[in-house]
């Protein structure tokens, strides 16, 4: 975190114009996106490489020292234990927050700006994050034998969300629904400022499914068909739950720019809409025309449109080989009106749509504009904090817990003796 602090301040500080050259637009000046989330980005590392290693062992290895097997004889059931278990892995890992919150107080004190709501919502979808992570390896780690074949589960289900990912960009259907709900697309909607109901139920149910598929493995007892059977009932119950999750359309944007939403009177027009709108985009995924679209058309009528269905007719990857000359049209139907465009820019798709559903444009009233918050300040203290005493604060708190240091104050008295 603190390298990730470092090179972001450093590079937001060269937008701002401190080496001499020309500042960037202020306006395109977040900290939200320049030091917020590249800062907390690190703990999402921790999180996808370190974090299963930590959260497994505390399942396998009572597997493998049989103490899970006697703690099957105490009053306890299964799923208070994995609760208890949870709980722990979040105090701890909670506490690696620390160095995100010490480099926000640096930010801060060197003159930075930071908006409360964003740097919460950022933090819930870290945490909603974190508690996937630890459903996915308390499952890993009931079924596997050892730690290093549940370790080997873990990072194979992290690729396979991955190649979700890439494989559903711009395919539309229940394959583009499907990855909305992978832990890199989950996290990357609170990391632009937005908080989606669908996606929190969906990580929330996850996590659930990942601690009960657990505890219905962790009962060595019962036969293998009977686990099997219930597993898989676990894991088509949340494979419905999160269908149905994807059909919430709640969100708020707690960006400060407002970079997820339209203005607000466009919003309140919008929201009147009483027929079904239609669009077919004929972009390919690699165009960056869609991309243009996606951010910053398509994924603010999904907020306020009552009935809104995105389709995607290209055919390619790139579009570089489509037959036809209706490559990057974009039709828009609103009832059983269409219309064509080809531009991606917000004040003319917004226009043909109110032309559409045969209403006027709303008046925007021309509302206060995001500022920016440009700053060429240097994080003085920052790289000795974070290299030097940080590590040195862990070190130490590694050997006074194994009770080196205290055996040795325990013993001065008597030797003084």
């Amino acid at each position: 975190m603190g390298q990730a602090l470092l090179h972001a301040a450093s590079l937001y500080a060269e937008a701002s114009g401190r080496a001499g050259g020309p500042a960037a637009l202020a306006q395109g000046l977040s900290p939200l996106d320049g030091i917020l989330v590249p800062t907390f980005g690190a703990f999402d590392l921790a999180v996808t490489f370190l974090y299963p290693f930590v959260a497994i062992r505390l399942v396998s290895e009572e597997k493998r020292n049989g103490a899970g097997k006697l703690l099957l004889q105490s009053p306890a059931g299964i799923l208070p234990r994995l609760a208890v278990k949870l709980s722990t892995l979040l105090v701890f890992s909670l506490l690696a927050w620390a160095a995100g919150l010490a480099a926000v107080l640096f930010w801060t004190s060197a003159g930075g700006h930071v908006a409360l709501p964003e740097l919460s919502n950022l933090l819930l979808g870290h945490l909603l994050r974190l508690l996937l992570a630890t459903g996915v390896a308390f499952a890993a780690a009931s079924v596997c034998d050892g730690a290093a074949s549940a370790a080997i589960v873990t990072l194979a289900f992290t690729v396979g969300t991955w190649a979700l990912d890439f494989v559903a960009a711009g395919r539309g259907g229940w394959l583009e629904r499907a990855a909305g709900f992978t832990p890199t697309a989950g996290l990357r909607v609170f990391e632009h400022g937005e908080l989606r109901l669908s996606v929190a139920a969906g990580f929330l149910g996850a996590t659930a499914a990942g601690i009960v598929f657990a505890a219905v493995w962790m009962k060595s007892w019962e036969s293998l068909r009977r686990r099997s059977v219930r597993s898989f009932l676990v894991l088509a119950a949340v494979a419905a739950a999160i269908f149905a999750a994807s059909d919430l359309r709640s969100s708020w944007d707690f960006s400060e720019d407002r970079r997820n939403s339209f203005s607000r009177a466009d919003e309140a027009a919008l929201a009147r809409i009483g027929q079904p709108v239609v669009v077919t985009v004929n972009l390919a995924p690699e165009d960056p025309r869609l991309f243009d679209l996606q951010r910053g058309v398509l994924a603010k009528l999904r907020r306020v449109v009552p009935d809104l269905t995105v389709r995607y007719a290209a055919q390619s990857r790139s579009g570089l080989f489509e037959s036809g000359g209706s490559y990057g049209e974009i039709w828009y139907q609103v009832g059983s009106r269409k219309a064509m465009l080809r531009s991606t820019i917000e004040p003319v798709v917004l226009e043909e749509i109110y032309r559409l559903a045969g209403m006027s444009p709303p008046d925007s009233g021309g509302g206060p504009s995001y500022p920016g918050y440009p700053l060429r300040a240097r994080l003085d203290g920052a790289a000795w904090f974070f290299y030097v005493a940080w590590p040195l604060a862990a070190g130490l708190a590694y050997v006074w817990t194994r009770g080196f240091w205290r055996k040795r104050w325990r013993d001065v008295p008597a030797r003084a003796a």
